[in-house]
């Protein structure tokens, strides 16, 4: 009786462990975007563009990649001529998933 229910409870815990371990594969890639804020303007036009990705294989700016370290962060600086430009960052995972994440910034 006793080995039954420890055979259970190990069991439990090797699933509950594998799910733990399988939940990044699910959910896919993850952006934080922490810069620029949508709708902000720079004046010197020189932006910042930083943040982090998760269960990504590669993160693009504009189509053109974008280097991240080991911790997914990532940052670069553009210069952008006067007027208005949205930014697309997207993040694709090894199985092909990819999210987006668009900002407007502006230079006046």
């Amino acid at each position: 009786m006793i080995v039954r229910a420890l055979t259970a409870i190990i069991l439990a815990l090797i699933l509950l462990y594998g799910i733990h371990e399988a939940l990044p594969l699910i959910e896919g890639p993850k952006i934080n975007l922490t810069s620029p804020k949508n709708g902000e303007s720079f004046y010197t036009g020189l932006i910042t563009i930083s943040g982090t990705a998760v269960h990504t294989q590669a993160v693009r700016l504009d189509g053109a990649p974008l280097l991240t370290d080991e911790y997914g962060n990532f940052k670069t600086t553009l210069t952008l001529p006067h007027g208005g430009a949205i930014l697309t960052i997207s993040a694709t995972d090894r199985f092909g998933r990819t999210v987006s994440e668009e900002r407007t910034v502006f230079v006046p």
